[in-house]
């Protein structure tokens, strides 16, 4: 099973930011985990305005990996670019399809985690809101003090203040991330858990990338999602796995820090329940699945096709495992970075200064398969598989 040139395709969550940053951080965390793991990787510019390859000394082999990123920031960045006005209303639309349709309180029997993130973005422009009517409500009363025409100046002033105290907290986002998590909570809302074309037809895009390196000289085509990412990867592949493009003994499935029950719960789901039956249940693709409890972003431990209700007789897959940052971070490096969650939600793809058996350079630059590297792993015993899900109807 050795592996002597490995083409990676990379799909990116729900984030605006250009696809250069993936090669800088693979760049930058890959000579990290080398220098501890006592390995070598060289990474130079790839063929692609996306892509890199790594040259990799490990395990006592030599390996290629050509590493692409998939993209679709294009499309997140247009859904992000509301005003204020659209993004309050989808705050409340959002919250009304997670509330009404019972996903919420079913996502809270799994990982409460996941369900205070999403809950996070609709407190903290609710708050935003507040301090809004505040300053508004203030100049009111200031301005009432001088009558009638001041009280009317007051609320001009008052409301021009509160939508320019808004204007600031949303030019202040990066630091808090309440606007980015809404519109990413709102993409898959807003659809009932459905994609949309623009998305759908991206996705077809993906699957013609991935089978176009699977007719190639590669020894391992392995794709990676990420985040949001992941449920991508498990529908492309499905599509693939339909049109039998997938030939045997060639490809792989790596899925990190999955939010797959955010969108599969939903009730039009249909398609994304309808491709982990699927995939959870043939025998062309190995999927492993890492998360970790420390990721308060991702379902941990979550089997992704167990608890949405859609698991086939027989699953399969996917191999749910754990990164264990409380065990593959060392105790400062754990108090670094335990309260940055958004960071921690990206340390999949970075270096561990106690690796364990989960290596991200080693899975995509390594000389084994993916198949092989976890071949007789036992699955997580912390993995949760309770099928809690409302809604298990599947595309035909």
């Amino acid at each position: 099973m050795t592996v002597f040139r490995r083409r990676v395709l990379y799909i990116p969550g729900y984030d605006p930011f250009h696809p250069r940053r993936y090669r800088e951080l693979y760049r930058k965390e890959g000579a990290a985990q080398a220098a501890i793991s006592g390995y070598s990787l060289e990474q130079r510019k790839g063929d692609g305005p996306y892509s890199w390859i790594v040259e990799a000394e490990m395990e006592g082999a030599h390996s290629e990996a050509h590493v692409e990123v998939l993209v679709w920031s294009d499309i997140v960045s247009r859904s992000m670019s509301g005003t204020l006005r659209a993004t309050y209303a989808a705050l409340f639309r959002t919250a009304w399809i997670y509330i009404s349709s019972g996903a919420l309180l079913r996502l809270a029997r799994l990982r409460k985690g996941p369900v205070i993130a999403a809950l996070y973005p609709v407190v903290f422009l609710l708050l935003q809101a507040l301090a809004a009517l505040i300053v508004l409500g203030a100049a009111i009363r200031i301005g009432a003090g001088f009558g009638l025409a001041g009280g009317v100046a007051g609320a001009v002033l008052g409301a021009g203040l509160g939508y320019l105290l808004l204007r600031w907290f949303k030019a202040k986002d990066s630091k808090v991330f309440a606007h980015y998590l809404m519109h990413d909570y709102a993409f898959s809302a807003r659809w009932r858990g459905a994609n949309p074309p623009e998305l759908e037809a991206r996705m077809a895009e993906f699957g013609d990338r991935i089978a176009k390196a699977l007719d190639g000289a590669w020894d391992e085509v392995l794709v990676v999602g990420h985040s949001s990412g992941a449920h991508l990867a498990v529908s492309v592949l499905a599509d693939l796995l339909r049109a039998g493009r997938v030939p045997e003994g060639r490809c792989a499935l790596l899925t990190l820090g999955h939010v797959v029950p955010m969108v599969s719960f939903l009730p039009d789901a249909n398609r994304l329940r309808a491709d982990l039956h699927l995939t959870g249940g043939q025998d062309r693709i190995p999927w492993i699945d890492v998360t970790a409890p420390g990721d308060g972003c991702a379902f941990a431990l979550c089997d992704p096709v167990a608890v949405s209700g859609v698991a086939p007789e027989g699953q399969r897959w996917p191999l749910v495992i754990s990164a264990a940052f409380t065990k593959t971070l060392s105790p400062e490096r754990w108090a670094e970075l335990r309260r940055r969650w958004f960071r921690l939600h990206f340390q999949y793809l970075c270096a561990f200064d106690r690796p364990g058996d989960y290596d991200y350079f080693r899975i995509t630059a390594g000389p084994q398969t993916l198949g092989a590297r976890f071949a007789g792993r036992a699955p997580s015993p912390s993995r949760l598989t309770a099928a809690v899900n409302r809604y298990t109807a599947m595309a035909a």
